[in-house]
């Protein structure tokens, strides 16, 4: 016996988390054995081991109040007595007894101290039946203690004190003038029954569940809530990032730099930034990322290549917006243009690109004045049949000789200016000196000078340079002038 108590001692410091009888599992059903002592006028046999022990078995039934609380229905049938010395008693013993039981800790520890306390029946016979209600007494009250070792969740071994104290006094054949009393030592083994309601399947029960809808398969705390490690508030299984604290926006994952990109996939984790640079700024506004921009400030209206750098096509060393020829190499002075002749003039306005000339002249070589002076002589010996826009023969040759001149200055443009004496009318004149100039026009074009290089312009008798009032006069009036130009 002194083993016995140290052993629930030991048991009852050493409570272990389990499952047992609960709400879920209401139910318990027991099967236990044991010896019956006697204690009454023959004597006192509680707790005597020099005396013979008579065994019982037993059924309980067991329903759960709370989680301290539960009442039990227990029935035996064995035997009892008492021998010593001259003094013997014998009978059969079938009891039943309701009893409320304390359980001192609650369902989630493996080793449950209870006492109890109830009234029951007990039937003195080898064969009991109840219609001899001679050989029945009853246990008021019935008391006790004991406890529960859960085994596994639903199988727990009992042991078990149960004290009986009779409501008579003449079951052992001497009727004195106290009561009979028997003391039941149980050993078992019960079993709860009952299903867990969990609709979720996640392993806890309905009313303890605070996630009942969890999806299955996904692991859960003692709530029934879905894990989530880093407790921000999202379920480990629907966060990105489970391991670190983010929000709800970005699926669990953490945004140091709050620009709505998470740190996973933000190549800028700790600077705000733009979700089309992956988190990164770009502080010249050119698309590329401080992060990979070698020209971080880049004039916003410059186009740039992948290093953020302005665009320099022919690689002069001039952006392509600075650069007046973006697409062949020339130098700063002609803003990115180049001059093969270097004539100051830039290839791209230059007239004359191949031969070195003026500025004036847009990069052609000025005529030599002795082709000027001869184009002036060629103005004067250029002549028209009377009232007439046709050529003279000998004006042919002289033309001939201009359209060399021109072959000789490629670049050079021609103005033919017609004028006419005053007589007539005004219109009849203008239109003759138009005429007249578009004649030397075709001639030199049939010659193989551009249409582009000539100009005609018939100006009539408005521009007179001699007195029209005398023959010499009208005569230096009616000519034609022609005048070089780039």
């Amino acid at each position: 016996m002194k083993k016995l108590i140290q052993l629930l001692c030991i048991l009852f410091m050493i409570p272990i988390i389990t499952n047992a009888q609960t709400i879920d599992k209401k139910w318990n059903i027991g099967f236990h054995g044991g010896a019956q002592q006697y204690n009454g006028d023959l004597g006192n046999g509680f707790y005597k081991t020099d005396m013979p022990f008579y065994g019982f078995g037993g059924l309980s039934f067991s329903r759960y109040i709370g989680s301290h609380l539960d009442a039990n229905l227990l029935f035996t049938k064995g035997e009892v007595g008492y021998v010593k010395d001259s003094s013997k008693f014998h009978s059969g013993l079938s009891t039943v007894t309701l009893n409320l039981r304390f359980n001192l800790l609650g369902p989630q520890y493996s080793f449950r101290p209870y006492i109890f306390a109830g009234a029951g029946a007990l039937l003195f016979a080898d064969n009991p039946t109840v219609k001899d209600k001679s050989k029945i007494d009853y246990a008021a009250p019935s008391v006790g203690g004991g406890f529960n070792v859960q085994l596994s969740p639903n199988v727990m071994l009992n042991i078990q004190e149960m004290f009986l104290y009779s409501t008579n006094d003449n079951k052992d054949g001497v009727e004195e003038n106290r009561n009979d009393a028997y003391l039941l030592h149980t050993v078992g083994f019960t079993f709860n029954a009952g299903k867990k309601r969990d609709a979720d399947k996640d392993g806890i029960a309905d009313r303890n569940d605070k996630c009942p809808d969890t999806p299955p398969g996904i692991g859960v705390d003692k709530n029934g809530c879905p894990l989530d490690k880093d407790k921000d508030g999202i379920a480990d299984y629907v966060d990105e990032c489970p391991d670190a604290a983010g929000i709800t926006s970005l699926k669990g994952c953490p945004d140091k730099d709050a620009d709505g990109i998470a740190d996973k996939s933000d190549r800028c984790p700790d600077i705000a930034g733009s979700a089309t640079l992956k988190g990164c700024p770009d502080a010249d506004n050119d698309g590329i990322a401080d992060l990979d921009d070698k020209c971080p400030n880049t004039k916003s209206e410059y186009k740039v290549d992948a290093s953020g750098c302005p665009m320099d096509n022919d690689k002069d060393g001039i952006v392509n917006e600075d650069d007046l020829c973006p697409d062949k190499a020339g130098i700063a002075a002609l803003k990115g243009c180049s001059d093969t002749d270097g004539d100051g003039v830039a290839d791209n306005e230059d007239r004359c690109p191949a031969v070195k000339g003026t500025i004036g002249n847009k990069g052609c070589p000025e005529i030599t004045k002795e082709d000027v002076k001869k184009i002036t002589q060629i103005a004067s010996k250029i002549f028209f049949e009377t009232n007439s826009d046709k050529l003279k023969v000998a004006s042919l040759v002289q033309l001939d000789e201009l359209s060399e001149i021109l072959k000789r200055y490629e670049a050079a443009n021609l103005i033919i200016e017609g004028h006419t004496d005053s007589q007539g009318e005004d219109d009849y004149n203008i239109t003759l000196s138009q005429k007249r100039t578009e004649s030397v026009k075709t001639y030199l074009m049939s010659k193989g000078i551009m249409e582009s290089r000539l100009t005609a312009t018939g100006f009539g008798e408005t521009k007179p340079i001699a007195d029209n009032k005398t023959s010499i006069g009208r005569a230096k009036n009616r000519r034609v002038e022609l005048k070089t130009s780039y």
